[in-house]
């Protein structure tokens, strides 16, 4: 392999991208704007849950269990309604996810030590959201159960209780519960799936429909170099939008690397070699840019989005999606991307999914290789 050739062929491309304004535009404007969607608009947390309230008994006891929900962070009370039928109508048109019903003679039922049942309704359109809603106010009234059981027990000086059980619950790794720590590493590998398989899909199948290819294969030229000519001028793409999604994730949503920032660019680059010689596989198989995006779309970005555990967990999939999960090399650099930022482990225990890239990568270069070689170069 000469240095000289593959110089020349990287000049050559890097020369095509300054000059094409699309290219440039899906190598670093798409990436901003996919960090700032998904960091902004993508989470999966839930608070503020709009809560409306239907109280008939109007006591003081009523009035404090409403103004406690609406203290707590997860719900936001918008207003008394004065019937069921309003109800039905906000849950009907969408202006509330949550309902509240204090029927008559509830706090006459509290003060007699008496069951005294309230009626919640969720809106279960969005299952995963309900299911959230269902768990926080459940967790609340049984706040408040212990409470009105602590200040019975106090009336008659009976001390409380203690459960036998007492569970300390500590969260490791990502303390908060903020879903944009994952959300935000995550999005390396749709972009790097973006720059690397989608725009070198093209880089091929446009020699072909631009003529150029009889050319190139006419020059003292092998395989080999015309491959990785083509492939550096996004590999270094690939790595400065790398550098600018950590920036901006530790910038505008403090989401910073707590492993080793070294090991980050080291996986980075084999996955971004990953994507090259899939983008490359397929500009040689399908010699049409048009034909080439549309396939870089469905093998590469899709895949990536959905089946490697970023948004949808992998457990959860029918078990054939879940064996199908393990082809998908996103898959393998979003656990080694969660390593670093979340857990801050190395190398030590990431080293299985770093050597199943490795492998991908190696076989994806032997086949775009061989595909290059058979085409007559």
């Amino acid at each position: 392999m000469k240095v000289r050739n593959v110089k020349a062929i990287a000049r050559k491309e890097f020369y095509h991208l300054l000059r094409d304004f699309r290219s440039l535009y899906l190598a670093f404007a798409i990436p901003l704007v996919l960090i700032l969607l998904f960091g902004y608009a993508l989470s999966l947390d839930v608070d503020n849950i709009e809560t409306i309230v239907v109280d008939y008994d109007r006591s003081d006891l009523s009035r404090d269990f409403v103004r406690k929900v609406d203290a707590s962070s997860y719900f936001k009370v918008l207003g008394n309604l004065a019937s069921m039928d309003e109800v039905t109508d906000y849950l009907d048109n969408g202006k509330t996810r949550m309902a509240i019903v204090i029927p008559p003679d509830w706090s006459r039922q509290l003060r007699s030590e008496r069951k005294a049942p309230l009626q919640i309704l969720f809106d279960g359109s969005d299952p995963n959201y309900a299911s959230l809603s269902v768990g926080y106010m459940t967790r609340f009234i049984e706040t408040y159960n212990q409470t009105l059981l602590a200040d019975f027990l106090n009336r008659r000086g009976i001390e409380r209780i203690k459960p036998p059980v007492e569970g300390r619950v500590r969260i490791w790794f990502n303390e908060d519960l903020e879903s944009r720590n994952f959300i935000v590493p995550g999005i390396i590998a749709i972009i790097i799936m973006i720059v690397g398989a989608m725009l070198t899909s093209l880089v091929i199948a446009r020699e072909y429909e631009n003529g150029t290819m009889e050319t190139l294969k006419a020059l003292p030229l092998t395989a080999g170099e015309f491959l990785l000519g083509k492939a550096i001028p996004y590999f270094f793409i690939g790595l400065a939008d790398v550098l600018m999604a950590v920036l901006m994730g530790q910038v505008l949503f403090g989401v910073i690397v707590k492993g080793s920032f070294w090991l980050l660019i080291f996986a980075s680059s084999i996955y971004l070699s990953v994507a090259l010689c899939l983008g490359l596989l397929i500009s040689v198989g399908t010699k049409s840019q048009l034909v080439a995006n549309q396939m870089a779309v469905l093998i590469t970005y899709l895949p990536s989005l959905l089946l490697s555990d970023f948004v949808f967990p992998v457990a959860n999939m029918p078990k054939a999606l879940q064996t199908a999960t393990y082809i998908v090399p996103a898959k393998y650099f979003i656990d080694i991307l969660n390593g670093l930022f979340l857990r801050g482990i190395g190398l030590s225990l990431l080293w299985p999914s770093f050597l199943v890239l490795a492998i991908m990568s190696s076989v994806l270069a032997a086949i775009t290789y061989i595909a290059m070689r058979k085409d007559g170069l």
